[in-house]
């Protein structure tokens, strides 16, 4: 795919950090400071003695503006590692989500209908309304999410992308 000069690209970005107080605040405001957009973000503790944490950070800006963020990054202090997994190539990208749809009659039994083919489970259930866990990527779960507007979408919560590199070797 050739992007052309200015144009803005996707990138997925996974950070090594220690699992410190302010850490996340340092990053996020220097996203903010430079008026940079984060699109998702996930933070968990990687190791077993919970000293480092990875955080995933999902971004939008033309090449210059994704080589700044990463550089930027790399120079802040408790960040070990700035690893571009959308510039490292194939990789793997998912999200949970968490969705409330009401509906009765024909509306719920579609409901299921769509939950089964996008293989969304049901997590809770009452008379009127189902909560549905669904994972995958990004689009996918969108699109799940636009069509569950059509039959009777309440309320969503969603995790923010988790991604790895594939492969045998660390990121």
């Amino acid at each position: 795919m050739h992007i052309k000069e200015g144009e803005k690209e996707r990138h997925t970005l996974s950070v090594t950090v220690d699992n410190e107080a302010g850490v996340l605040a340092r990053i996020a405001g220097m996203f903010t400071a430079r008026g940079y957009n984060i699109e998702s973000l996930t933070v968990a503790d990687i190791t077993e003695d919970e000293a480092i944490s990875r955080i995933t950070i999902v971004t939008t800006g033309t090449p210059e503006v994704i080589d700044q963020i990463h550089a930027q990054l790399g120079r802040l202090v408790n960040v070990h590692r700035v690893t571009d997994l959308t510039e490292l190539g194939p990789h793997v990208e998912r999200e949970l989500a968490l969705v409330k749809v009401k509906g009765t009659g024909e509306h719920r039994i579609e409901a299921l209908r769509l939950a089964e083919v996008y293989r969304a489970h049901v997590v809770d259930a009452t008379i009127s309304s189902f909560i549905f866990e669904v994972t995958g990527t990004t689009e996918k779960i969108d699109k799940f999410l636009e069509l569950m507007r059509e039959i009777g979408l309440v309320e969503v919560a969603r995790t923010g992308v988790a991604a790895m590199a594939r492969g045998k070797e660390a990121a």
